[in-house]
């Protein structure tokens, strides 16, 4: 039993994921390993399970925060007091959700046009 050996609760496994790229305009190689712990046994989630839950993982912070990362700026906001920081980024999912689920998928550029054209937002949400 795992949890005989790591003391962590309820832990069902621990894996290693190893991951090798190469920057396509230097040709610099770098390596990295990773280490997880879950709550899913061996019977639930073998290596091939586990390794899709990491990348969906990472798309998921690839898609949506990068975006309020870039897009947004949202490293440089000055809001880091109280429920503001949340607050300000649950209205921004709310605003990229909208957009994706209107077809929208350049957030950016739409964005733009919606600044210039408010109508547009009141549309988005079916008014």
């Amino acid at each position: 039993m795992i949890n005989d050996y790591v003391n962590f609760p309820h832990v069902g496994q621990v894996f290693r994921i190893e991951r090798s790229r190469t920057n396509i305009k230097t040709g610099a190689c770098s390596f990295e390993i990773a280490y997880g712990i879950t709550s899913l046994t061996p019977e639930k989630a073998n290596a091939k399970t586990l390794l899709k839950l990491s990348r969906g993982h990472w798309e998921i912070e690839n898609s949506l925060h990068w975006v309020r990362d870039v897009v947004y700026d949202e490293d440089r906001s000055q809001v880091r007091t109280g429920a503001g920081p949340r607050v300000l980024a649950s209205l921004r999912n709310t605003a990229i959700s909208l957009l994706h689920l209107n077809g929208l998928h350049s957030i950016a550029g739409s964005l733009r046009k919606n600044c210039f054209h408010p109508e547009r937002t009141l549309q988005l949400v079916g008014l």
